[in-house]
């Protein structure tokens, strides 16, 4: 536990060695204002001080003598007028001049300037002659003290050597008192007879330690006096007594005797003081001249005299008598009659200040505690009173009020703080100090809305110019600190600048720019912003929400029925029953709740005839019409809203009765909603169908298309075959796919092409005349297929047949409608032919497609005329109908791929 203390003893010296530095400087005295004593910025930085990087570099806390030295914000110290150390220090050893100085990093500098002495004063004696007596019969030896000189300059300037004008009789011998002053005293070194010299003149000279040495002289005046027989003998050259301080007056002191043998007056011994002793010594002290004791007769102050040293003569009533000397020394003892003085270092010892943002350690003040008393009496320790955010820390010489908290001047503002100190004396005594802190401020707080949210209800058509409402914000701190001002933040209100919309005025008015529309408008928001007027700065802002109010500025506006010139005209049948709807009336209004609520009348007109729904507008007969009824009716329609004035607005309504239409009584309102959606619906399953027809039909088009375009051909009608006897097969068969090949068209040009596919050559298609002698080489006759198309006359005229016959020119033969593969089809088979298949050519032979005969004549459309040849011989040369073509193939079986050219491109 004792190394515990030790390590903290020694912790605490060296931050109080760290925290404060001392600076030490020495000017001689009587040096003119304005002389540099030192620089001490640059003196501190060189032992490691913080220094402020701009002046003022250092914060003086404390200055003993103001009225001398001063130091610059650059940190230059300086005299500010002539100093005279000898007029302000006197005698003392040292004369010093004190400074605290403290930095911003709150690390404190102990500035001692003393004042060094100049011998500018010579030693002086008090009077200008000294007189004294000395009986003939004084043997060799006897000591008379003499009367000092004085000298201002102190230290080795002051008085140092007496001297006598040389002589074989007297001689000086030099003292030191009690204070360090020097005093002589007159020897006499051999016998006198004043029978042969009774006066003796001399003078005395004083001298200081200055180089050259001043000095000042007295005239010495002796007289020699006849012998008394027995002079006065002290018990002791020297006393030495101890008196407590601040003893009552008439205390003893010390009590005197000097004896003298001789008898009667001669004998009798008077006491006295030396005409030499201080004025300030027979103030404190007085001596009874018939007993020779010494008692107290003024105030002893151990603080102020601690030694004092008497000279005392006594001498008998006899004739020549020769005084006796002895010293009496009193040392004046303390006790602890001071209390503890407590000084405050600051600029204002009243009061101090301190920012708000002060941090824990920043210096606020320096306290000085003294106690004049010695030893256990004169040890002081302080301490602060009550709960503050302050504490003291306590130096070798001084001690230091730090701030230990946080200050907060809009919490409090001003701290009254008590430093006591208490001496170790029995009883100790006590000393209070009472120093106002007084926060100032900082600006550390931001400016509060009242609410973070205002909102403001405004009718609408406003006044611009008016104003809306005031915001207010406020500043704890002071000054321009708090004073707050206000603006609009930056920003757009439906793609327009707020300012054109509101403004604020300082004192935080807001004021409308334009006028509001409710039905533009309704709402709208912005922000505004309280600034201070601190440096820097600080702000806040709040949201400003502006309400317009509906007020019933818009009139209704008829929508339906369509008006023109303020006039509607309807029909209605006139066999209409009773509540029929004849139309139905619909107005705007675009203002909003009661002001925008529409109510529909009829003011004028016929309105025994009809009636009007009062919400809904719809308007209906209330009786019948009748054969009699005059042909149109009038009626004014009025929609009112239900503002405050109410506005209106009016239809004109003309009703003509229609005779021609089939009366219908209305079951009611109709859905026109429902019906437009069932329509729709319709409509779209109706195209979905379509969509999946027309996918299916182009799917299996593509498949039997592919690629190739078919759409013109060159059908040829090549021979009817006909079996007449025989009967025809009731049992169907199809045509295989490779045994039908259609002719395109830009290979019938030879005008001989008949046949159309041939087994032996299914690489290609071959095109040749049926009658011609040679068939394409590796083809033959028997393994051709050939087509032709009829017309409906030919297919007439051969009913009995079962096949299709036709007389070629110029052949007295028929051939067969189809030969597969050399072999003629038999009349009794029927073949057919996918109808889907012809049908989806079908149009595309009749609208692009020219049949040509085996002569190249064109196959006329029906019409067209007929040719004039009647001979059956002709027939196969005139053209047929493209609808017979289509028919004939209607029996056919049409492969898939009929339209693809094996291995070529082609149109």
């Amino acid at each position: 536990m004792e190394l515990m203390h030790v390590v903290a003893l020694l912790l605490l010296f060296w931050v109080c060695s760290e925290a404060v530095i001392n600076l030490k400087y020495g000017i001689n005295e009587e040096m003119k204002p304005g002389s540099v004593i030192g620089n001490v910025t640059k003196d501190a930085l060189k032992q490691g001080f913080q220094i402020a990087p701009q002046p003022p570099y250092l914060r003086v806390i404390s200055n003993s003598e103001p009225r001398w030295v001063e130091l610059s914000p650059a940190g230059i110290l300086t005299t500010q007028m002539k100093i005279d150390r000898d007029v302000v220090c006197r005698q003392n050893p040292k004369c010093v001049i004190s400074l605290e100085v403290m930095s911003n990093s709150m690390e404190i500098c102990v500035i001692k300037v003393e004042i060094e002495d100049l011998n500018d004063n010579a030693p002086k004696f008090p009077t200008g002659h000294i007189d004294i007596e000395i009986s003939e019969n004084a043997s060799p030896g006897t000591r008379f003290p003499l009367e000092g000189a004085s000298d201002p300059d102190s230290g080795v300037f002051g008085v140092q050597s007496y001297s006598i004008t040389p002589n074989e009789l007297f001689g000086l011998e030099i003292k030191t008192r009690g204070d360090g002053s020097k005093i002589a005293e007159l020897v006499v070194q051999k016998s006198l007879d004043r029978e042969t010299q009774s006066h003796y003149s001399y003078e005395i000279s004083a001298e200081d330690g200055g180089d050259p040495p001043k000095i000042g002289a007295v005239q010495l005046n002796i007289k020699v006096v006849d012998s008394n027989d027995n002079n006065p003998v002290f018990d002791e050259p020297v006393y030495t007594v101890n008196v407590m301080e601040n003893s009552p007056v008439n205390t003893l002191v010390v009590d005197l005797n000097a004896t003298d043998p001789d008898e009667g007056t001669n004998g009798e011994v008077v006491y006295s003081f030396n005409s030499y002793v201080t004025e300030k010594t027979r103030d404190a002290f007085k001596i009874d001249s018939r007993t020779g004791i010494i008692t107290v007769d003024g105030v002893l102050d151990y603080e102020t005299a601690r030694i004092y040293e008497i000279d005392v003569q006594a001498k008998d009533l006899g004739p020549n008598s020769i005084p006796a000397h002895c010293k009496v020394t009193v040392n004046v003892m303390d006790t602890n009659d001071n209390p503890p003085v407590i000084n405050l270092l600051s600029l204002n010892t009243e009061m101090v200040e301190v920012s708000e943002n002060a941090q824990r350690g920043y210096v606020i003040a320096l306290v000085r505690v003294s106690d004049k008393d010695a030893g256990a009496n004169g040890k002081v320790q302080c301490r602060l009173q009550g709960n503050v955010p302050f504490r003291l820390q306590e130096y070798e010489s001084f001690s230091t009020i730090l701030v230990d908290g946080r200050l907060d001047r809009e919490q409090k503002d001003t701290y009254n703080l008590t430093i006591q100190a208490e001496d170790s004396g029995v009883p100790p005594l006590r000393a209070v100090k009472s120093l106002v802190v007084k926060v100032t401020d900082e600006n550390d707080n931001p400016p509060h809305f009242l609410k973070p949210h205002y909102q403001e209800m405004v009718m609408e058509n406003n006044l611009p110019g008016s104003c809306l409402l005031a915001v207010s914000a406020e500043d704890p701190d002071l000054g321009m600190n708090g004073t707050v001002s206000y603006s609009i933040v930056p920003g757009e209100i439906k793609h327009m600048d707020v300012n054109t919309y509101v403004s604020i005025n300082p004192s935080g008015r807001i004021y409308s720019m334009r006028s509001f529309d409710h039905e533009y408008t309704r709402t709208f928001d912005f922000k505004v912003l309280a600034r201070d007027n601190g440096n820097p700065s600080l702000s806040s802002n709040a949201t400003v929400r502006i309400v317009v109010l509906d007020v019933n500025d818009n009139t209704p506006v008829m929508t339906d029925p369509p008006l023109v010139n303020g006039t509607a005209e309807v029909s209605v049948p006139r066999n209409a029953g009773v509540g029929h709807m004849v139309t139905r009336v619909k107005a705007d209004d675009y203002d909003e709740g009661e002001n925008g609520r529409l109510t529909y009348t009829i003011s004028e007109g016929d309105r025994a005839f009809f009636e009007i729904d009062q919400v809904n507008g719809e308007v209906r007969s209330t009786r019948m019409f009748g054969e009699n009824a005059k042909s149109s009716y009038e009626i004014t329609v009025v929609a009112r809203d239900h503002g405050k004035p109410s506005l209106s607005a009016s239809a004109y309504i003309v009703v003509y009765l229609s005779p021609n239409l089939n009366a219908r009584e209305s079951i009611g309102p109709v859905n026109l909603s429902l019906i437009f959606i069932i329509a729709l619906a319709s409509i779209a399953a109706i195209l979905f169908v379509t969509m999946i027809f027309v996918a299916v039909k182009c799917k299996r088009d593509n498949k039997e298309i592919r690629t190739y375009n078919c759409s013109f051909f060159y059908l040829r009608r090549v021979a009817e075959y006909s079996y007449g006897n025989q009967k025809k097969s009731s049992k169907k068969k199809k045509l295989s796919k490779n045994d039908i090949r259609l002719v395109p068209r830009d290979v019938e040009e030879t005008d001989k092409m008949n046949v159309v596919s041939c087994s032996s050559l299914t690489s290609s298609l071959n095109y040749f005349d049926y009658h011609q002698q040679s068939l394409p080489l590796g083809c033959r006759r028997s393994e051709s297929t050939f087509l032709n198309v009829e017309n409906q006359n030919s297919r007439n005229a051969a009913p009995n047949h079962g096949g299709y016959q036709h007389p070629f020119a110029g052949q007295g033969h028929q051939q067969p409608d189809l030969i597969i593969n050399g072999m003629p089809l038999p009349e009794t088979e029927n073949y057919s032919i996918d109808s889907s298949y012809v049908n989806s050519r079908a149009h595309l032979i009749k609208s692009t497609s020219t049949f040509k005969d085996l002569e190249g004549n064109s196959l006329k459309d029906s019409g067209h005329e007929e040719s004039d040849q009647t001979d059956s011989e002709h027939d196969v040369h005139r053209g047929h109908y493209v609808d017979t073509a289509v028919n004939d193939m209607l029996n056919m079986t049409v492969p898939p791929n009929v339209c693809q050219l094996p291995d070529q491109g082609g149109e």
